[in-house]
């Protein structure tokens, strides 16, 4: 009997699929043929966020006019989502909503004209459902530091962010620092990454290997505030998706390795008046500082430590900010020193050179777990608070400041950068006008954020912390 049923059954199941593939044979008759699939492509908007990463939601390419105006829902929660991809705690909790517009100047299109797939980014604001700016939306805070810095100065300000990053793809051999044998092999990726930048508007200036195992550079033409900030965010989410493509796994993580040089994030930036024309060079002044220039750089100096907690805002930030590593350890302003926390950059001193358009301070404490905008927002406010008050210009420093004495650095103004995560946001919850900068929603969010952080890494020791970071960034 069981056998008759299993048999009969079969036979029904038959007769229901030839029947509804007749069916289909004769929509597909009267139609002229099967129906084909088009395959639409799907825009991401974006925003940069406290952690440092790209998170947004996707819509297809034909909508963009439409988004362009109200963009996609967005929670306020969102912000708080840490590197871990864990939210410790929040101060929005499932409240709220917002939107995320579509920024004109924000697209990112990667088109390798290959026939595969076109991928669509396009960096936005995170607006009020009012339209208004969010407390907590990073672009609008870099927004504000530069129309402010205008306002009060008639200023404008020129940056440019020099990435350090480790590809899994380089050659690892001894004696390979700077070494032209680590680009070999990897010459398609370095093609198309230069080539994808240039075909979303950020003309690259140098490609080079650099000091550590596996560890590269590239470096980008400035351009004014806001968009030197897109073109950073632009450049870290071009990068990772070309080494995807090349089957690599590229990490802007300040760390990779233990004991091994890190990865930075170089912020170049300099003054220019409304005519653009550079004020931050005076070749009578030491170091060629002009006197907006030294009050500039003596502002971000004063607020050093509170800085430290947004431009190297990672637990693992603190290894690569070592004495002797190549990276920032004293609030200093050094002529030329790779180891200034501000630095005086060179530039050709031969017949015909502008000096003026060449010259420019390097901000050498950063590196790429930090959102650009929040970096150079504050970096802003820092510099602006100095030409306020009309800071003279800083001491500048020569040689290792770990070789004086506390009495001799205290008299020159050179102060210790925090040596944790820890004392750093201790540092910037002190300073009334970090926090000020920030505002009192964002401040205390991002607060929150990083001890969040803190406190899902304290379990972990530095070798796992680096191979959770590399995976991150």
């Amino acid at each position: 009997m069981f056998l008759k049923i299993t048999i009969f059954g079969s036979w029904c199941h038959l007769v229901i699929f030839l029947s509804v593939m007749l069916a289909f044979a004769a929509v597909a008759s009267s139609s002229g043929g099967w129906m084909t699939i088009e395959r639409e492509t799907i825009i991401t908007v974006c925003c940069s966020d406290i952690a440092g990463q790209v998170r947004g939601k996707g819509f297809p390419a034909s909508d963009l006019d439409n988004r362009r105006r109200f963009g996609v829902g967005w929670t306020p929660t969102n912000i708080m989502i840490n590197c871990f991809g864990r939210i410790p705690a929040t101060p929005f909790g499932a409240e709220g909503d917002l939107m995320l517009v579509p920024s004109p100047d924000g697209d990112i299109t990667l088109d390798y004209g290959d026939g595969g797939a076109v991928e669509r980014i396009v960096l936005g604001d995170i607006l009020s459902m009012s339209g208004q700016p969010w407390d907590c939306c990073l672009r609008s805070l870099l927004k504000r530091a530069l129309r402010t810095l205008k306002e009060e100065t008639g200023l404008g300000l020129l940056a440019s962010f020099e990435h350090e990053f480790w590809l899994d793809g380089g050659e690892e051999r001894p004696g390979d620092s700077y070494a032209a044998s680590t680009l070999r092999g990897i010459e398609p990726f370095i093609g198309d990454f230069v080539g994808a930048l240039r075909a979303n508007a950020i003309p690259p200036d140098t490609f080079l290997p650099e000091f550590g195992p596996r560890q590269y550079e590239i470096t980008v033409d400035p351009a004014e505030g806001l968009f030197a900030a897109d073109q950073a965010v632009k450049l870290r989410e071009i990068g990772r998706s070309v080494a995807r493509r090349h089957g690599y796994h590229l990490s802007f993580s300040p760390v990779v390795t233990r004991g091994i040089v890190g990865n930075g994030v170089h912020i170049h930036f300099s003054l220019i008046d409304a005519a653009g024309k550079p004020v931050a060079y005076d070749p009578t002044k030491p170091g060629g500082l002009s006197a907006v220039g030294a009050s500039f750089a003596a502002g971000i100096l004063r607020h050093a430590r509170a800085l430290c907690a947004v431009t190297a805002p990672s637990v693992i930030s603190y290894e690569r900010l070592k004495p002797h590593s190549w990276s920032a350890y004293y609030a200093n302003l050094a002529d030329r020193d790779r180891e200034a926390l501000l630095r005086i950059c060179p530039y050709p001193e031969v017949e015909g050179v502008d000096v003026a358009k060449r010259y420019n301070l390097e901000f050498r404490g950063a590196d790429a777990t930090a959102s650009p905008y929040l970096q150079l927002a504050m970096l802003v406010f820092a510099g602006l608070a100095g030409i306020r008050d009309s800071l003279p210009a800083p001491f500048i420093s020569s040689g290792d400041p770990g070789t004086l004495s506390d009495d001799e650095r205290a008299q020159r103004g050179i102060a210790d950068l925090p040596r944790s995560l820890g004392e750093a946001l201790d540092a910037l919850e002190a300073d009334a006008d970090a926090m000020a900068w920030l505002g009192p929603t964002l401040a205390k969010a991002y607060l929150m954020h990083k001890r969040g952080e803190m406190t899902m890494a304290a379990d972990k020791d530095i070798d796992e912390l680096c191979r959770i970071y590399a995976g991150a960034y």
